[in-house]
């Protein structure tokens, strides 16, 4: 057999959050072309409609759910849903998320909140749900979508950065707690994007566009695409002692400190 068949997520049925569009719809287009039966679950009928059919466009039979991951009973009813019609999650990714940028002492108390509780709080909800059957199955893969936010701070971001922060600790205390079990838990930092929503920033001679370009060793945006290769990896058996751990896709930018000035 070859090593390579360690890669492959053949059998293996995943849930990816939030993964109707943007990043959570590559990193499960990513998953389905390496083998893997998708799941995805969005807020709304809308959106996981849309997805279906996006999903469907490429050749990929998904299964969509409604479900609000910040709500334990939907979760819950989801997860059971899923188990019934489809089968036992073999890999979770935490995708979905949001974020609001807003001057710290401009922020609400109220905004702050959802982020968290979106952002944080959900991955703790779904991987809760999910660990009990992975202990059961005696193998289980949890990728929990992080941010480089998770290791630095930016102005108007700070409801981000402290549920992305949380989230890299929350990933290395599930390792700890479940690695016993055979269940792998860690990240994926997605560094700038080129995705719809950061079209406007990435327009030539945008100061923002130049000022990432500069920052990143690889000189460019990242793509959707770029998150696929690190999410088969840690789906599959070829990352089975690879436990707590984030892998920060993004270009080289958190390792640079910039060029000196002439």
């Amino acid at each position: 057999m070859s090593f390579l068949n360690n890669f492959s997520l053949e059998g293996k049925i995943a849930l990816v959050t939030g993964a109707a569009y943007g990043i959570g719809f590559s990193i499960a287009t990513g998953l389905a072309q390496a083998g893997a039966t998708v799941v995805f679950n969005d807020i709304n009928q809308e959106l996981v409609d849309k997805g279906l059919a996006a999903y469907k466009e490429i050749g990929i039979e998904a299964h969509g759910y409604v479900c609000d991951v910040t709500n334990e009973d939907q979760v819950n009813a989801m997860i059971a849903q899923i188990e019934k019609e489809v089968g036992i999650i073999d890999v979770l990714v935490n995708n979905a998320g949001i974020i609001k940028r807003i001057p710290m002492i401009e922020m609400s108390a109220q905004d702050f909140r959802q982020v968290i509780d979106i952002d944080l709080n959900g991955p703790f909800i779904m991987s809760k749900a999910v660990i009990p059957s992975m202990i059961k199955k005696g193998h289980g893969k949890i990728i929990n979508i992080c941010s480089m936010m998770s290791e630095l701070g930016r102005e108007t971001v700070s409801a981000y950065a402290a549920a992305k922060g949380g989230l890299k600790m929350l990933t290395k205390n599930i390792a700890s707690e479940y690695g016993e079990f055979n269940i792998q838990c860690n990240g994926i930092g997605p560094g700038y994007i080129a995705t719809p929503q950061t079209a406007p920033l990435r327009e030539p001679g945008v100061p923002f566009n130049d000022f990432i370009i500069a920052k990143t060793p690889a000189a460019r945006w990242g793509t959707p695409e770029d998150l696929m290769g690190p999410a088969v990896f840690l789906a599959s058996d070829a990352s089975d002692f690879v436990n707590g751990h984030i892998l920060y896709v993004d270009g080289g930018i958190l390792a640079y400190i910039g060029k000196q000035p002439k």
